[in-house]
């Protein structure tokens, strides 16, 4: 499955959800998996730390190595955020009325993920700590090696 397949899978499951352009900004995570890099799990977001800016759609990808957040910019280019388990710190999640904002803590950067369907909020957040335990306990075990 393609980055856009689970976005729509997502948007299906939680239509509250805001977000524009989903295909193009799929098409930046396809762009940017490195060889033998698989995706596990997409989520759609705004990328800012306020609810009534909408323009900000971002898709989160959980790989078989990282976190990817890509962005395609309304004019020219994209942006394109990379969080290796290893950079990884915290996550919080926090409810509102309608939408719910998932803040990643890195050890470079605060991220928030903003304007998602509240209802998605607990598949999120397992899926991204998951991962992420997962991975450093991965890592803990080759270098203990």
């Amino acid at each position: 499955m393609n980055t856009y397949d689970y976005v729509q899978k997502f948007m299906r499951k939680y239509p509250m959800t805001i977000g524009w352009r989903l295909k193009k900004n799929s098409a930046i995570i396809d762009r940017h998996l490195n060889p033998g890099e698989e995706i596990r799990y997409a989520f759609v977001a705004q990328k800012n730390d306020r609810f009534y800016t909408i323009i900000n759609t971002a898709i989160v990808a959980l790989t078989n190595k990282r976190l990817l957040i890509g962005r395609d910019r309304v004019v020219v280019g994209y942006f394109l955020d990379s969080v290796t388990p290893d950079l990884f710190n915290d996550l919080k999640v926090r409810s509102g009325f309608i939408w719910g904002k998932v803040e990643i803590d890195t050890v470079k950067e605060f991220i928030t993920l903003t304007n998602i369907d509240k209802h998605a909020l607990s598949e999120v957040e397992t899926a991204i700590s998951s991962f992420m335990v997962e991975m450093k306990q991965k890592r803990k075990e080759e270098t203990s090696n």
